[in-house]
Parts: structure tokens; sequence; C-alpha cells
């Protein structure tokens, strides 16, 4: 009896594992798949998991997003391909990081567009169904970046987003008790604090993924630490605006 019981745990196992990965759409495989994301993007996503990351998001065909900090397009692109031409993604840089390179990707697809500002301006010329960062929200947190208001900043993100629309959030596990200094070092923050910041502007957390989640990661070093560089325990955070 015990024998069937643990057999019995094991294909329902298999089977959640074969549900999950079967839960990532079409159009989104689609996206990661594209031959023409530059051979830089697609060498980390290993690491980034776009595929499962983008499924969890819910980004859809037709959706307009908003994106903080591009990076240099690594998410734009494929969620340009999964939106596609009835939808469109704004791309919100931090001028002082731009090279030139969002620009490039604005060029490549007709249903994205790019503005250089001040870090944290939320400045968008329609509501929008999404709106995303990935691991950048801790970046809000270090003045040298740009002073940032996060009360203000969530609730311009609120204002952003339709009725319904989602605030997604990818990034780096802190421990409890980690300072703004801490934050500015190692380049994590807290789940638990996002939490708090993106309900204290009137979202309501909706879903958790641990996609990201690396258990070995004891978040007490730098993300930039060649020890744990592109494994550290990182969280999804899905919220929505009632």
């Amino acid at each position: 009896m015990k024998k069937t019981l643990i057999g019995a745990a094991l294909f329902a196992l298999t089977l959640t594992g074969a549900a999950f990965a079967a839960a990532i759409p079409d159009y989104v495989s689609k996206a990661v798949s594209d031959t023409a994301r530059p051979a830089g993007d697609s060498s980390r996503d290993a690491v980034r998991m776009p595929g499962e990351t983008i499924a969890f998001a819910g980004v859809k065909p037709g959706m307009t997003v908003a994106e903080l900090a591009p990076g240099g397009g690594y998410f734009t692109r494929m969620l340009s391909d999964v939106v596609g031409p009835t939808g469109h993604v704004y791309g919100l840089e931090n001028i002082k990081w731009d090279d030139g390179s969002d620009a490039k990707v604005a060029a490549a697809h007709k249903n994205v567009t790019m503005a250089d500002g001040q870090f944290g301006a939320v400045k968008l010329p329609e509501k929008v169904d999404l709106f995303w960062i990935t691991q950048n929200y801790h970046d809000l947190h270090i003045a040298k970046y740009n002073p940032v208001a996060i009360p203000a900043f969530n609730k311009s993100v609120f204002d952003a987003l339709k009725p319904g629309g989602t605030y997604f959030i990818v990034d780096h596990q802190a421990n409890d008790g980690t300072t703004e200094a801490d934050i500015e070092k190692l380049h994590r923050i807290p789940k638990a604090q996002v939490i708090k910041e993106a309900e204290a502007a009137g979202f309501k957390l909706v879903a958790e993924g641990d996609a990201l989640h690396h258990p070995a990661d004891d978040h007490t070093k730098t993300i930039f630490d060649p020890a744990i560089k592109g494994h550290t325990d990182q969280y999804m955070l899905k919220f929505v605006r009632p």
C-alpha cells in the first residue's frame, strides 16, 4: 500500500511538471525561440527562464505593456513578439543608462516605443494592461540613479494601469532587515518589502512564482559576485490593480 501511495505521488508530480511546461503558450515559446534574437540574449535563457517568466506574468497578444529599464531589450524583443501587431510595448529607460541599444530595438520592432527620462518617471501616452519590471525594482531605492519617492512611483504605476491591469515584478531576494545601504551594495531587496510597498499603493498580490528560486543563494553576496552571478535567488510577484 505504501509503495502504491509513493508511486501515485511521483506520478502526480510528473503530471504537475508536465502541466506547468504545457502552460507556456505557443506564442510565448515562439517568441523565445525566435532566431532573430541576438545570441547574447538567447545564451542567457537557461538562467533567466523567459518562457516561464512571460507566461507567469500573463502577457498575451494584443496587450499594451510598459517596461521599466529595458536594458538593451532582452525581454523587450520577446514582449514585442508576444503582444504582436495589435499590441504595443513602451520602454521607459533611465536616460543615464541609455547606450543607444534601446533605439535599435525600437527600430527593429514597429510595436515598440522607447523613451528616455529620469529614472522612476512614469509617463505614458495611454493606459496599459501590464507594467513590467525585471531585476530593477531594487534600483529605485538607489539614490545615485535618481532619488525616487517609492510611494509616488508605485502610485504612478497604479494610475498608468487599466482597471484589472497587472503589475509584474521580478527581483533578487534579500534577507529580512536589509537596509537602503545594503540594497545599494547588494542590489537585492526583500520580497516582503516589495509586497508591502506595492500594496500600500492599492495593488493586490494575486500570485507568486518560484521558477527563479535558487535555495543555494544565501542572499548575503552582491548579485555580481562570480560565485552567484546568474544564479541568484529571485522571486516573481504578480499584482493587480483592482
